[in-house]
């Protein structure tokens, strides 16, 4: 994707999430000189697989893989310190080098112990289907204007009677959210005072203005690369709300998250599955029936990275693309885990709503309407041959030409990756 005119590229899931995001970026950044995440938590879990060899990244970009590639950890990320220095030492301990591969911005939040505490309480009640991580909290911080920032660890590495003043605000708040919603626990100050303690020295030497660094790798001609984590119809703004990350998950807070201007951006590639899926609470409009759905389930071995909670899974959803597709402005499309739909011999895509006798073409913002609609299947004959060996775009099967053809037509955007296995050589550029 990168090229003359394609020196800052964002790499967007157009989907629910899970699209194989990991994969894309590490095989983009073969090429690129920095990735930058630039939104989202450990919430989110991208999978790599080397040399039969599987990494799960939940915060460090997935250019970390690539041992000539630097790698960011943007402004629009809340970060969990724990689980950053747990991931770190994963990383290394199985010859991967961090060490001076990897920044951290100054303006990042933090996730703090009693985010999970309130995490855990808001969802016994409100059944979102969050992993618990603390990541909604932490955003009301930030928006509240309570959050605690990387660059707050950088003095005195956290242990400044500023912070602890600070934290005992943010401390108090958070046992008032948890009497009101009559939970029993309370979080402690000296807890979070030494959490803090016990991690900035860890982290602190690594916290800089990743957006300067992003900015100064473009203006020296470096190729850029910004990934985000959860998928497009999961952003706050545009997604199916409330049933939605904390963030704005489109390419839209590429820019913002990672410190730089919209103008610096030159192509959004956007990535989907060759079918559906969604974790948790919400509507998904192409749902498959509860046989069909436990055959892509296993089929594509679905489970979440981070929670292993089975995935919903259905029938690609053009309606759903084509609309990820204009809010993000997909310039590109990367289509994975084609050869889980090898063995199957009748494909249903879903072109179109059924609502109130109508059929419509856009997705509906209500949530409930959008759950309430009936899917508009077209089926596509299946190619019934395996596709994991395939390199080249025209060695793939007939019907699995016609049916990514077919995405191209419905999605209006062209199709330039095609992944079909788990491997870095299991990818066909077209």
């Amino acid at each position: 994707m990168f090229g003359p005119k394609c020196q800052c590229v964002v790499v967007v899931g157009a989907q629910w999430g899970d699209e194989g995001k990991g994969k894309i970026v590490d095989v983009l950044a073969e090429r690129a000189d920095l990735v930058v995440r630039y939104q989202g938590g450990a919430n989110a879990g991208h999978t790599v697989v080397i040399d039969n060899e599987e990494f799960i990244l939940h915060q460090i970009p997935s250019g970390i893989l690539n041992p000539n590639t630097r790698c960011a950890i943007g402004n629009g990320v809340v970060l969990d310190p724990e689980t950053l220095i747990r991931e770190m030492g994963e990383l290394e301990s199985r010859g991967i080098r961090i060490e001076g591969r990897l920044k951290i911005s100054d303006r990042a939040h933090l996730v703090l112990p009693c985010h999970k505490v309130l995490d855990a309480a808001a969802e016994r009640t409100q059944k979102i289907g969050t992993t618990r991580r603390g990541i909604g909290p932490a955003y009301e911080d930030k928006i509240g204007r309570r959050g605690v920032r990387m660059g707050d660890l950088v003095t005195d590495h956290g242990t400044s009677e500023r912070l602890r003043e600070y934290l005992a605000q943010r401390i108090e708040y958070a046992n008032r959210q948890l009497v009101a919603r009559e939970v029993t626990e309370r979080v402690s100050l000296d807890e979070h005072v030494r959490f803090l303690a016990a991690v900035a020295p860890k982290l602190a030497p690594m916290v800089t203005d990743t957006g300067l660094l992003t900015a100064a790798a473009l203006a020296a001609g470096e190729r850029v690369l910004l990934e985000g984590a959860q998928g497009a119809l999961l952003d706050v703004d545009h997604g199916t709300y409330p049933y939605v990350t904390s963030s704005t998950t489109t390419a839209g807070g590429a820019a913002v998250g990672a410190g730089i201007g919209p103008t610096a951006i030159d192509g959004v590639l956007g990535v989907v599955k060759a079918y559906t899926t969604r974790v948790g609470n919400g509507p998904l409009p192409s749902e498959a029936t509860e046989s069909s759905g436990e055959t892509l389930r296993q089929l594509g071995g679905e489970f979440g990275a981070t929670t292993g909670r089975p995935r919903r899974c259905g029938w690609f959803d053009a309606v759903v693309v084509r609309y990820a597709a204009r809010v993000n402005g997909l310039t590109e499309l990367a289509v994975t885990k084609l050869d889980v739909l090898d063995s199957l011999h009748e494909i249903p895509v879903c072109v179109g709503y059924g609502i109130h006798g109508d059929v419509v073409h856009e997705m509906p913002a209500v949530p409930e309407v959008l759950a309430s609609v009936q899917p508009v299947f077209k089926t596509f004959e299946g190619w019934n041959r395996p596709t994991t060996g395939i390199t080249q775009f025209t060695d793939l099967p007939p019907q699995a030409r016609v049916y990514l053809d077919m995405i191209e037509d419905l999605v209006k955007v062209p199709i330039t990756y095609v992944s079909v296995g788990t491997g870095r050589d299991q990818i066909i550029r077209r």
